[in-house]
């Protein structure tokens, strides 16, 4: 499973196309498709992104629940119709589509966030914004790693 650490800003060409951090492709390496997949996040103004093999283990999950049921039409509906297969070019970049830099509010640069097994695009702003704020609900909610990784605190 890959694995994304750290934040990186990178310009974006007018083109669209950004350049996905040397260390993200490296983990990305031995995929199915070589690039990513982007989806607008349900919960921020970002890019959920990993590779294929975070979709497929996402359409596992998804088929465990009954082909017709409202959860299951929901899920594929807002996963897999609004997914991008961002291939990488020779230099490394992506280029990405005017819907998923509309959804981020891209213009010019891009953060690229280390998530553990997904990262996520922002706009550079947006994102210091939040992860301040991140910051200051774990400090003041006094939030630690028990041992099993479950959250403890607050």
């Amino acid at each position: 499973m890959a694995l994304f650490l750290s934040t990186v800003v990178n310009k974006i060409d007018r083109k669209g196309r950004v350049s996905v951090p040397a260390p993200f492709r490296n983990a990305l390496a031995g995929q199915s498709f070589i690039g990513i997949v982007a989806v607008p996040s349900f919960k921020f103004p970002a890019l959920q992104c990993a590779g294929m093999d975070w979709m497929e283990r996402l359409t596992s999950r998804i088929d465990a629940l009954d082909l017709y049921s409202d959860a299951h039409d929901d899920f594929t509906a807002s996963l897999f119709a609004d997914a991008h297969q961002l291939p990488f070019d020779g230099d490394g970049r992506v280029v990405l589509p005017e819907k998923l830099m509309a959804h981020a509010q891209l213009t010019d640069a891009a953060a690229f966030v280390g998530r553990g097994p997904t990262f996520e695009i922002w706009h550079p702003a947006a994102f210091e914004r939040y992860r301040d704020q991140a910051r200051r609900r774990t400090a003041e909610q006094g939030m630690t790693l028990g041992r099993a990784g479950k959250p403890e605190g607050g």
